[in-house]
Formats: C-alpha cells, structure tokens, sequence
C-alpha cells in the first residue's frame, strides 16, 4: 500500500488544533457562566454576555463535530495500515519474491495423463457444477454420492487430528459475523469489498473462521495459566473473490463458497514464532497423512496478508497442471489483531497486562483437497482410490469410475 503520511500529518495537526481551541473555548463557557450567575446575583444584565455564550456554544458544537469527523477519518485511515512484517520475513514485490523452506513427498507417477479434477469428478458423477450454476451461479459447486461423502469424510479426518492428537478445542460458530468481529479481525474496513453483507443488517457471512475464533475472547483480560489457548472450527467458508476476475474459472479451485477447516491460537507474546512453527506442522501433518506431495513456502513482504507478521504457505502437488496450489495459508499475527479486539492477558507475577499474540492457518481447506485427492488418486479407469487414513470414513476402498 501508499501511505501518504504527509496528509496524515496534516489531518492530525488540524485535528489537535481544533481540540486544543476547543479547549479554550470551554474555559472561556465556564468562566462566563460563573460571571453571568454573579451579574444576576447583583442584579445586573447579562444579556451581552449570554448573547455572545450562545455564539460560542454553538462555534463549540460545530468544532466537535469537524473534530468526530476527522477522528473518523483518521480511525479509517489507522484501520487500514497492515502489520508490520517480521524481521525474518523476506523483502519481495510479489509470489517471485517467496522462499520454498522444504518438500515432502514425490509426485505420483502415471501411465496415462492426468486429469483435471472437474473432469475426473464429472466423469464419475460426483461433482455436478452445471446444477450449481443452475441453482446459484457461476463459483459454487454441487457435490453428489461419493463426492458428498469425500468432502464430509476430509472434514471429520481434519478435526479428529487435531482435536485428538494436536490438543485442539473444537468450535461450532455461527456463519454469520457481525460488522465488530470483521473490524477485530482485520477483515474490515480494507476487504468490505470481498465480504458478503445481509442488507438491512449488521450480519456478513463469514469469510473463514478465524474471525469467530478471534472474537471468542475480544475484550477479554485472560489468565497467563490459560494460555495458549488453541481452537479449531469447521465452517463454510464466504467470499465475493472481488479482485480474481478471470481467475481458476474451471472447477473448484476458487469458489465464492467453501469448507475450511481452521486452527486459532492465543499465546504469549515470547512463545508465538515457536506456537507459529508448531501449527504449520499441524496442518503439515495432515498433507502427510494423506501421501500428498507438497511444498512448504516462506511469504515475502509484497505476498503476505493484511494482518501477518509472518506466513508460511503450503502448496500441494496437482498433477493435470503439473504445479503446486496453495492448500493452507498459517500466520502468526502476533499482537496486531489482539490490539483490535482488545485481547489482553495478566501476567502470573502480576504487573500490567499484555495483549497476546494470535495464530491462524488452515488445516486444511476442505475443497482444495478434495481436488488434490482427487486428482493425485485417479486412474486410468477413472476411478479414484481412497487414502489408507480415509477409508474408515469413506467405507471403500475407492470411487467407482464411470460406468460402460
């Protein structure tokens, strides 16, 4: 972004001025009531001195409001101000500027070309795009038999793990957030124009869940004992996709609805680069259950998000385009959003209270790797084998392909 500092300057100059006269003239209110109730006292008039008070009370409620309105610019112009990157972050102007950190896996090797998952999913009836633009529109997508079941067996896989064996809490939130939580989230006011707005109401639909799991504890002082405190929630996911016109068209890739799976953390300031490290191999471990080859991605300063500190990505193998995709995105915000929403904690010893520091990453989105089953299991036949760690929730050994 552009900061025009000097403009800032300028608002904030003028603004103090005006408080500062403002001030004044209060004083001056007072002291003239006190001579106005002495000049009554000795039966004189005062009808100068009122005369000229009701002048400048009304100068008074007209600089009030000039200076409300230049709070709210400048309350606009702060909330738009994105974090500050951490010093390991790397300097770069876009995606050409971020560093992979590491691989795991090896592509699947096929005897036949690789389908895209749109047509591998059309082929075995289980994805049906033409009725979702029927009943929606373009960007939504109908699961049908056994694509239903994948998408609802990725979804329960994801929060077993983590619920069971990375220690996190599952939430169930509302979908539906209002204007405060986006604002606490740093949702708002920069992406207004990626949301989803209920007219007539103070209700968005939600864009990912990291603003419920957010404002679980906006305005709350919590306990040092208590922390970290980590959470994890499955929503469907809302979002307009404002600046990707032209962008992923076909399939799934890139949907105006979704299911994600997201892990949250609240922790102390001094622990959350290694919390940071510790939900990346969350969601990492995940890819891995799977056997799904991917790649993990150190984000540049000119690639990161809004609110982030620091962000790794992880971009999974999709073999019909022969490039990674990104699957889950994990940042370590650290007190930028707790600074919105007023999350603070109180040090055991005592002393002042500290805000905390926030985490989010997906682990993983839904429907990316549904396509990145999809596309990594299919066969020349068309069907697709199910991962070993699925079965269990699937009840087969692998989707029927199209029938002769």
């Amino acid at each position: 972004m552009t900061l025009d500092i000097e403009g800032f300057r300028a608002l904030d100059k003028e603004r103090r001025e005006l408080i500062t006269a403002n001030e004044q003239r209060k004083s001056q209110r007072n002291k003239a009531s006190d001579e106005i109730a002495r000049l009554k006292k000795e039966k004189q008039s005062a009808d100068a001195l009122i005369a000229e008070m009701k002048q400048l009370s009304e100068l008074i409620k007209q600089t009030d409001l000039k200076v409300d309105e230049l709070d709210a610019k400048q309350k606009e112009l702060l909330l738009t101000l994105p974090n500050i990157p951490h010093s390991s972050v790397p300097y770069g102007k876009g995606a050409e500027g971020n560093q992979e950190v590491r691989r795991w896996g090896t592509p699947p090797k096929f005897d036949f070309q690789p389908k895209p998952h749109w047509e591998v999913g059309e082929r075995a009836g289980i994805l049906d795009l033409e009725a979702a633009a029927r009943i929606t529109g373009a960007r939504f997508a109908v699961y049908k038999g056994w694509g239903a079941r994948l998408e609802r067996a990725l979804a329960n896989f994801f929060l077993d793990v983590h619920t069971r064996e990375h220690g996190y809490t599952e939430i169930l939130p509302p979908f539906l957030v209002n204007t405060a939580s986006l604002m606490a989230a740093g949702q708002l006011p920069k992406f207004a124009e990626d949301l989803f707005r209920l007219e007539g109401t103070d209700f968005w639909l939600t864009p990912t869940s990291e603003v419920e799991l957010h404002n679980l504890h906006r305005d709350a002082t919590l306990n040092e004992e208590d922390l970290p405190i980590h959470v994890t929630a499955w929503t469907a996911c809302f979002r307009s996709e404002a600046g990707a016109a032209g962008k992923d068209t076909r399939g799934i890739l890139r949907q105006h609805q979704f299911q994600k799976v997201e892990l949250f953390k609240f922790t102390r300031p001094d622990k959350s680069y290694e919390e940071h490290e510790a939900l990346v191999r969350n969601a990492e471990t995940i890819l891995q259950k799977l056997g799904l080859h991917y790649r993990t991605v150190l984000l540049c300063t000119g690639d990161m998000g809004f609110a982030s500190a620091k962000t790794y990505d992880l971009e999974v193998w999709l073999p019909s385009s022969k490039e990674f995709r990104e699957i889950s995105s994990c940042s370590n915000c650290e007190a930028f959003q707790a600074r919105r929403a007023g999350i603070r904690f109180k040090p055991k010893g005592g002393g002042k209270s500290e805000f905390v520091h926030t985490l989010n990453g997906s682990g993983l989105a839904v429907g990316r790797t549904w396509i990145a089953v999809v596309e990594n299991y299919q066969q020349a036949d068309g069907s697709i084998v199910i991962p070993e760690v699925l079965k269990p929730y699937m009840g087969i050994d692998r989707i029927p392909g199209p029938k002769s």
